[in-house]
């Protein structure tokens, strides 16, 4: 699945599994473990989103970190982050202290998300970058489904044991990235022929794509990460009159149609242009979510789940790809890619209270239409935007600022610097 791209995604492959695996193990532990404590609901689940929050909060230092320091530097400090905040999980005796561990952690989710992105985007060939995403994309999906599976029986030893597992798991990451990637000695020069790219967050911002990915990257994220998590289980269990374990079933079928076309989305996205499984993706997902709330059958509903999974699934590796386009050949970028993830983390804390205000005071129906609307409204910004897939034979993505016009997009700088 990974042949033929460079051993630094392949790493970056290998590393991504390795946190979505322990991830996996720690998720289910961490409300439990939080409610030992003896605090109520809302305290338990507030350590869940204090997590999320410091992700958002920590991406744009994350970004100007990432171009200070290397990716590579960069990655590793921030699984170490979550190592040292993560184990020490373990040993907190008040819920305080749990809260700032897991705010501790977050933080280094932002940095190595960030070092990550940025490391792919700087090393995937031009041409492969929709492949190495899909496979990146494959593997942490992955990961993350046999991650709550394996865990299951940590949590039954001791709900402290998933927390030392999960530390365990990201410094075998962290030392299999210092391993393989060298540690790089200054930025890497533009490539002879490559376009000249503004690498900044305002200067990218003049790119229609970036824009448009980042409008559909926060809908993504109030979707996948928002509602899918805090509101589908809701309703099948108030709107259906399912049993809770039937709330699993649907997000099941969700993950299987996730991951089933991630690798071929990627390689379409090579072939094809980035802008076709785009929208497609999003014209699936944002229909398929959209009418979620107007069903009465729990089939229906599951089938439903797993076609806005296949939506999904057929977005994220193409999506990651066009901003990689747009950042070109040299590859820095912290704080454009840290614009990208707190779009889609922006989407992951504004969409589930959204949501669940509007199926408070209207209905489930509502909070469903909206969520579906925010990824149909991306579909206009990519039928306007520029192809970002470079030329075959081009080393770097053609640049495409909006002040250009229609010929001029199409060509490619001659060694500009």
């Amino acid at each position: 699945m990974a042949e033929g791209l460079p051993r630094e995604v392949r790493a970056l492959v290998a590393a991504g599994f390795l946190v979505s695996v322990g991830y996996g193990f720690v998720a289910p532990a961490i409300p439990l473990y939080a409610r030992g404590f003896g605090i109520s609901y809302v305290a338990a689940s507030a350590v869940v989103s204090v997590f999320a929050v410091m992700r958002l909060v920590g991406a744009a230092p994350a970004g100007r970190l990432v171009d200070r320091f290397g990716e590579r530097d960069s990655y590793v400090l921030g699984l170490l982050l979550i190592t040292i905040s993560t184990g020490a999980c373990a040993f907190a005796d008040a819920y305080w202290q749990l809260l700032v561990l897991r705010a501790v952690s977050g933080l280094g989710s932002a940095l190595f998300t960030v070092a990550g992105g940025v490391l792919l985007a700087r090393t995937a060939p031009p041409r492969l970058r929709g492949r190495a995403s899909g496979v990146y994309s494959t593997f942490f999906v992955m990961g993350g489904i046999s991650g709550p599976l394996l865990g299951a029986g940590l949590i039954a030893v001791d709900l402290r044991t998933p927390f030392l597992v999960y530390g365990a798991a990201l410094l075998l990451a962290a030392a299999l990235m210092l391993a393989v990637l060298p540690r790089p000695k200054k930025a890497p020069p533009a490539a002879v022929g490559a376009v000249e790219t503004a690498t900044g967050f305002v200067g990218t911002l003049r790119h229609p794509a970036y824009r448009a990915a980042l409008v559909s990257n926060f809908a993504n994220g109030w979707a996948v990460t928002g509602v899918r998590v805090s509101l589908v289980p809701l309703f099948v269990v108030d709107g259906l009159g399912r049993d809770a374990s039937w709330a699993g079933a649907s997000l099941a079928a969700f993950a299987v149609g996730n991951a089933v076309v991630l690798l071929g989305a990627g390689v379409w996205s090579d072939r094809r242009g980035r802008k076709p499984p785009v929208i497609l993706g999003l014209l699936l997902a944002g229909t398929c979510t959209g009418v979620m709330g107007l069903t009465d059958q729990f089939a229906l509903f599951a089938a439903l789940s797993l076609a806005a999974g296949l939506g999904s699934g057929m977005l994220t590796p193409p999506l990651n790809a066009a901003v990689a386009d747009v950042l070109g050949a040299r590859g820095r970028g912290g704080p454009v890619l840290a614009g990208f993830q707190m779009a889609a983390d922006l989407g992951s804390v504004v969409g589930p209270l959204a949501a669940g205000a509007l199926a408070g005071r209207f209905s489930f129906a509502v909070a469903f239409t909206v969520t579906g609307l925010w990824a149909l409204l991306s579909v206009p910004l990519w039928m306007r935007a520029p192809e970002t897939l470079p030329a075959a034979g081009s080393p770097g993505a053609v640049d495409q600022p909006e002040r250009s016009t229609s010929s001029s997009r199409s060509r490619v700088s001659q060694g500009r610097d």
